[in-house]
């Protein structure tokens, strides 16, 4: 499929752009077998976190939240213990990004499309991990939802990528591994691929996306790149 009119391409970053289950790779001795048990409480604990705290009027930052998430993913699995809990937080200032990330940010890019990430994270940890994967040059904005105080998908955030990048919903793409998130930025206006990397089947929420990819690969063809 092909999306015609498009003028920029909003990001979110961890799992779309960044690899979220790598935080936890340089701790896998100390994790153990309990490793991926524990990257993937993380990660729902996190996500939970967020929807609450919105839900019941109690912001904390992303940074807090996931602190918070991780404290109770390691005490879950009798591992509560400080030094491994900076250890992992501090992964995620300098988390990789998916391989076919780089190539497809600068193709995109080179042909002319604004580019910005919109993110549940706060300022300093985005900051932090698009300088260390080198591709500080590719955004035109790095948005974080602490400018409106409020986790996504609430729409104030989605409302961030229109006055950052100067054009309606309508004519950006959203792009998202989250299928919760890809639903509530069609839903607000946006164009949406869901990124699918984890092969989830489709949510039962209002609005669908107007496709999906497996990986970022196939994303310049949708949006006319050559």
């Amino acid at each position: 499929m092909k999306l015609e009119g498009i003028q920029a391409c909003v990001f979110d970053a961890y799992g779309t752009l960044f690899d979220v289950a790598a935080v936890a790779r340089g701790a896998d001795e100390a994790l153990g077998e309990h490793a991926r048990a524990i990257v993937e409480l993380w990660r729902a604990k996190q996500l939970q976190y967020t929807w609450l705290r919105g839900l019941a009027g109690h912001h904390a930052d992303f940074w807090q939240v996931t602190e918070d998430a991780l404290g109770f993913a390691l005490a879950s699995h009798g591992l509560d213990d400080a030094a491994l809990r900076e250890r992992l937080m501090a992964c995620y200032l300098r988390i990789p990004v998916y391989p076919e990330v780089p190539d497809v940010l600068h193709r995109l890019r080179a042909a002319g499309m604004k580019l910005a990430i919109l993110s549940n994270g706060t300022p300093a940890m985005l900051e932090s991990a698009v300088a260390h994967a080198g591709l500080s040059d590719c955004f035109d904005a790095v948005l974080s939802v602490e400018a409106v105080g409020v986790f996504k998908p609430h729409p104030s955030v989605y409302r961030l990528g229109e006055q950052a990048l100067g054009h309606p919903a309508q004519a950006m793409c959203f792009v998202s591994s989250n299928g919760w998130d890809a639903c509530s930025a069609r839903a607000y206006g946006y164009r949406v691929m869901w990124c699918n990397r984890f092969g989830q089947p489709a949510e039962r929420i209002p609005a669908e996306p107007d496709g999906m990819l497996p990986d970022l690969n196939g994303l310049p063809a949708v949006l006319g790149v050559a």
